[in-house]
Protein backbone atom coordinates (compact mmCIF):
# COMPACT_ATOMS: atom_id res chain seq x y z
CA UNK A 1 0.00 0.00 0.00
CA UNK A 2 1.20 3.64 -0.52
CA UNK A 3 0.05 6.18 1.51
CA UNK A 4 -0.19 9.82 0.37
CA UNK A 5 -0.06 11.71 3.43
CA UNK A 6 -0.29 15.66 4.09
CA UNK A 7 2.10 16.57 6.51
CA UNK A 8 0.23 19.72 7.33
CA UNK A 9 1.39 23.50 7.22
CA UNK A 10 4.85 23.26 8.94
CA UNK A 11 3.91 22.75 12.92
CA UNK A 12 4.84 18.78 13.38
CA UNK A 13 1.97 18.74 16.12
CA UNK A 14 -0.64 19.77 13.19
CA UNK A 15 -0.09 15.99 11.80
CA UNK A 16 -3.36 14.18 11.54
CA UNK A 17 -3.92 11.01 13.56
CA UNK A 18 -3.92 8.87 10.54
CA UNK A 19 -1.02 10.34 9.52
CA UNK A 20 1.34 9.51 12.58
CA UNK A 21 -0.56 5.89 12.21
CA UNK A 22 0.88 5.45 8.80
CA UNK A 23 3.87 6.88 9.29
CA UNK A 24 4.65 4.47 12.38
CA UNK A 25 3.47 2.04 10.46
CA UNK A 26 5.36 2.53 7.19
CA UNK A 27 8.41 0.28 5.65
CA UNK A 28 9.62 3.09 3.74
CA UNK A 29 9.17 7.47 3.77
CA UNK A 30 9.50 9.52 0.72
CA UNK A 31 9.08 12.89 2.05
CA UNK A 32 10.94 16.69 0.89
CA UNK A 33 13.18 17.96 3.73
CA UNK A 34 12.69 21.26 1.66
CA UNK A 35 9.09 21.65 2.79
CA UNK A 36 8.76 19.04 5.40
CA UNK A 37 9.98 19.91 8.76
CA UNK A 38 12.51 17.05 10.03
CA UNK A 39 10.53 16.90 13.46
CA UNK A 40 7.85 15.10 11.65
CA UNK A 41 9.99 12.00 10.73
CA UNK A 42 10.14 11.47 15.02
CA UNK A 43 6.87 9.07 14.14
CA UNK A 44 8.75 6.60 11.96
CA UNK A 45 9.80 3.46 13.60
CA UNK A 46 12.99 2.43 13.91
CA UNK A 47 14.55 0.56 10.72
CA UNK A 48 12.46 1.96 7.87
CA UNK A 49 14.24 3.26 5.20
CA UNK A 50 13.79 7.37 4.61
CA UNK A 51 14.52 8.42 1.24
CA UNK A 52 14.44 12.78 0.60
CA UNK A 53 12.73 13.38 -3.07
CA UNK A 54 13.77 16.96 -2.75
CA UNK A 55 16.51 16.41 -4.83
CA UNK A 56 14.40 13.66 -7.12
CA UNK A 57 12.34 13.64 -10.37
CA UNK A 58 8.92 12.18 -10.61
CA UNK A 59 10.81 8.94 -12.11
CA UNK A 60 13.13 8.56 -9.17
CA UNK A 61 10.19 8.81 -6.76
CA UNK A 62 8.10 5.95 -8.88
CA UNK A 63 11.27 4.16 -8.87
CA UNK A 64 10.92 3.57 -5.16
CA UNK A 65 7.61 2.70 -5.57
CA UNK A 66 8.31 -0.16 -8.32
CA UNK A 67 11.17 -1.33 -6.18
CA UNK A 68 9.20 -2.39 -3.68
CA UNK A 69 6.36 -3.67 -4.45
CA UNK A 70 5.29 -5.03 -1.29
CA UNK A 71 6.06 -2.58 1.30
CA UNK A 72 4.17 -0.19 3.38
CA UNK A 73 4.82 2.99 1.39
CA UNK A 74 4.10 6.80 2.94
CA UNK A 75 4.72 9.29 0.43
CA UNK A 76 4.96 12.68 2.98
CA UNK A 77 4.00 15.52 1.09
CA UNK A 78 3.81 19.24 2.66
CA UNK A 79 0.57 20.80 3.47
CA UNK A 80 -2.47 19.34 2.04
CA UNK A 81 -2.76 17.03 -1.00
CA UNK A 82 -5.76 19.22 -2.91
CA UNK A 83 -3.83 21.63 -4.13
CA UNK A 84 -0.23 22.13 -5.78
CA UNK A 85 0.59 18.70 -4.36
CA UNK A 86 1.75 16.80 -7.42
CA UNK A 87 -0.03 14.30 -6.34
CA UNK A 88 -2.33 13.39 -9.29
CA UNK A 89 0.47 12.03 -11.40
CA UNK A 90 1.40 9.64 -8.94
CA UNK A 91 -2.21 8.13 -8.41
CA UNK A 92 -2.41 8.14 -11.95
CA UNK A 93 0.75 5.71 -12.06
CA UNK A 94 -0.73 3.62 -8.87
CA UNK A 95 -3.84 3.00 -11.21
CA UNK A 96 -1.37 1.82 -14.09
CA UNK A 97 0.23 -0.40 -12.32
CA UNK A 98 -2.45 -1.83 -10.12
CA UNK A 99 -0.58 -0.43 -6.63
CA UNK A 100 -2.99 0.29 -3.74
CA UNK A 101 -3.05 3.43 -2.59
CA UNK A 102 -4.81 6.04 -0.27
CA UNK A 103 -5.53 9.62 0.54
CA UNK A 104 -4.66 11.05 3.94
CA UNK A 105 -5.72 14.54 4.23
CA UNK A 106 -3.31 16.93 5.71
CA UNK A 107 -4.08 19.95 7.58
CA UNK A 108 -3.77 22.98 4.56
CA UNK A 109 -1.70 26.45 4.84
CA UNK A 110 -4.70 28.20 4.06
CA UNK A 111 -6.25 26.87 7.03
CA UNK A 112 -2.83 27.54 9.36
CA UNK A 113 -2.68 31.51 7.45
CA UNK A 114 -6.43 32.21 8.39
CA UNK A 115 -5.22 30.74 11.94
CA UNK A 116 -2.47 32.92 11.57
CA UNK A 117 -4.37 36.43 11.07
CA UNK A 118 -6.79 35.43 13.04
CA UNK A 119 -9.31 36.25 10.84
CA UNK A 120 -12.46 33.73 8.73
CA UNK A 121 -12.44 33.71 4.78
CA UNK A 122 -16.04 34.14 4.80
CA UNK A 123 -17.90 36.56 6.42
CA UNK A 124 -21.98 36.86 6.08
CA UNK A 125 -22.46 39.65 3.87
CA UNK A 126 -19.03 40.31 3.19
CA UNK A 127 -17.38 37.15 1.16
CA UNK A 128 -19.03 33.37 1.02
CA UNK A 129 -16.72 32.36 -1.48
CA UNK A 130 -13.03 31.66 -1.74
CA UNK A 131 -10.41 31.79 -4.08
CA UNK A 132 -7.01 29.78 -4.44
CA UNK A 133 -5.12 30.38 -7.17
CA UNK A 134 -1.49 31.51 -8.62
CA UNK A 135 0.18 34.12 -11.13
CA UNK A 136 1.73 31.99 -13.79
CA UNK A 137 5.86 31.65 -13.51
CA UNK A 138 8.08 28.85 -14.79
CA UNK A 139 4.77 26.36 -14.98
CA UNK A 140 3.36 28.97 -16.70
CA UNK A 141 2.03 26.35 -19.14
CA UNK A 142 0.01 24.31 -16.86
CA UNK A 143 -2.73 27.39 -16.20
CA UNK A 144 -5.45 27.94 -18.33
CA UNK A 145 -6.03 30.40 -20.03
CA UNK A 146 -9.14 31.84 -19.05
CA UNK A 147 -7.91 31.49 -15.41
CA UNK A 148 -6.04 34.60 -14.11
CA UNK A 149 -5.67 36.62 -10.86
CA UNK A 150 -7.14 39.71 -12.85
CA UNK A 151 -10.44 37.77 -13.53
CA UNK A 152 -10.57 36.05 -10.47
CA UNK A 153 -10.07 39.50 -8.80
CA UNK A 154 -12.89 41.16 -10.29
CA UNK A 155 -15.30 39.12 -8.06
CA UNK A 156 -14.18 40.97 -5.09
CA UNK A 157 -14.31 37.79 -2.58
CA UNK A 158 -11.40 36.62 -0.37
CA UNK A 159 -8.66 35.52 -2.77
CA UNK A 160 -5.56 33.20 -1.55
CA UNK A 161 -2.59 33.48 -4.16
CA UNK A 162 -0.05 31.14 -3.71
CA UNK A 163 3.64 30.51 -4.70
CA UNK A 164 3.42 34.01 -6.30
CA UNK A 165 6.17 36.15 -3.67
CA UNK A 166 9.08 36.47 -6.52
CA UNK A 167 6.56 38.84 -8.54
CA UNK A 168 5.08 40.96 -5.91
CA UNK A 169 4.05 44.36 -8.47
CA UNK A 170 2.41 42.02 -10.67
CA UNK A 171 0.55 40.41 -8.19
CA UNK A 172 -0.74 44.08 -7.40
CA UNK A 173 -1.19 45.27 -10.53
CA UNK A 174 -3.29 41.49 -11.09
CA UNK A 175 -5.11 42.15 -8.62
CA UNK A 176 -6.06 45.84 -9.02
CA UNK A 177 -7.32 44.47 -12.68
CA UNK A 178 -7.28 47.40 -14.28
CA UNK A 179 -9.50 49.12 -11.83
CA UNK A 180 -12.21 46.62 -11.65
CA UNK A 181 -10.72 44.16 -9.34
CA UNK A 182 -9.90 45.22 -5.32
CA UNK A 183 -9.22 48.46 -4.73
CA UNK A 184 -5.46 49.66 -3.27
CA UNK A 185 -6.70 49.94 0.28
CA UNK A 186 -8.77 46.31 0.29
CA UNK A 187 -6.99 44.52 3.13
CA UNK A 188 -4.12 41.84 2.58
CA UNK A 189 -2.11 39.45 4.68
CA UNK A 190 1.32 38.04 3.75
CA UNK A 191 2.15 34.77 5.24
CA UNK A 192 5.32 32.97 4.95
CA UNK A 193 5.84 29.36 6.54
CA UNK A 194 2.65 29.13 8.35
CA UNK A 195 3.07 27.42 11.82
CA UNK A 196 6.62 27.14 11.58
CA UNK A 197 9.12 28.17 14.45
CA UNK A 198 10.24 31.29 11.68
CA UNK A 199 6.55 31.67 10.92
CA UNK A 200 6.20 35.94 9.83
CA UNK A 201 2.23 37.47 9.25
CA UNK A 202 2.47 40.85 7.86
CA UNK A 203 -1.05 42.82 7.79
CA UNK A 204 -1.15 45.05 5.03
CA UNK A 205 -3.51 46.59 1.85
CA UNK A 206 -2.96 45.72 -2.28
CA UNK A 207 -1.39 48.79 -2.74
CA UNK A 208 1.16 48.28 -0.09
CA UNK A 209 1.71 44.61 -1.19
CA UNK A 210 4.81 44.94 -2.24
CA UNK A 211 6.63 46.43 -0.13
CA UNK A 212 5.11 44.49 2.25
CA UNK A 213 6.38 41.10 0.45
CA UNK A 214 9.62 42.11 -0.01
CA UNK A 215 10.12 43.01 4.32
CA UNK A 216 9.72 39.36 4.73
CA UNK A 217 12.73 38.30 2.46
CA UNK A 218 10.96 35.37 1.16
CA UNK A 219 10.31 34.36 -2.44
CA UNK A 220 8.99 31.25 -2.39
CA UNK A 221 6.97 29.71 0.87
CA UNK A 222 4.57 33.03 0.70
CA UNK A 223 0.96 32.42 0.71
CA UNK A 224 -1.33 36.11 0.19
CA UNK A 225 -4.56 36.41 1.24
CA UNK A 226 -6.86 39.55 0.06
CA UNK A 227 -10.17 40.71 0.45
CA UNK A 228 -12.61 42.70 2.46
CA UNK A 229 -13.55 39.68 4.68
CA UNK A 230 -9.35 40.66 6.42
CA UNK A 231 -10.90 43.44 7.88
CA UNK A 232 -12.62 42.11 10.94
CA UNK A 233 -15.65 43.46 12.67
CA UNK A 234 -18.31 41.02 11.08
CA UNK A 235 -21.83 40.86 11.40
CA UNK A 236 -23.30 38.82 13.16
CA UNK A 237 -23.87 34.86 11.67
CA UNK A 238 -27.52 33.90 11.20
CA UNK A 239 -26.66 30.46 12.27
CA UNK A 240 -26.35 31.27 15.99
CA UNK A 241 -29.18 34.48 15.95
CA UNK A 242 -31.76 33.46 18.34
CA UNK A 243 -34.10 34.59 15.74
CA UNK A 244 -33.22 31.92 13.29
CA UNK A 245 -34.36 28.33 13.57
CA UNK A 246 -32.95 25.20 11.85
CA UNK A 247 -33.04 21.28 12.44
CA UNK A 248 -31.27 21.18 15.99
CA UNK A 249 -32.93 24.50 17.70
CA UNK A 250 -36.17 26.84 17.74
CA UNK A 251 -37.10 30.26 17.06
CA UNK A 252 -36.73 32.21 20.03
CA UNK A 253 -36.73 35.91 21.05
CA UNK A 254 -33.66 37.49 22.54
CA UNK A 255 -33.58 37.10 25.84
CA UNK A 256 -35.19 34.09 25.70
CA UNK A 257 -34.97 31.07 27.99
CA UNK A 258 -36.18 28.92 25.30
CA UNK A 259 -34.39 26.27 24.42
CA UNK A 260 -31.97 26.51 27.14
CA UNK A 261 -31.15 24.17 29.70
CA UNK A 262 -32.11 24.38 33.59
Amino acid sequence: MISFVGAGPGAADLLTLRAVDRLAAADLVVWASSLVPEAVLEHVRPGAAVHDSAGMTFEDVTGIYAAHPDAAIVRLHSGDLSLYSALQEQVDWCLAHDRAFEIVPGVGSLAAASAAVARELTVPGVAQSVVATRLPGRTAASMPDHETVAGFARHGTTMAVYLSGARPEQLRDELRAGGEGYADDTPAAVVVRATWPDEQVVVTTVGDLPEAVRSTGARITVLVLVGPALAGAAPRCLLYDPAYAHGHRRRSAPGSTVGRPR
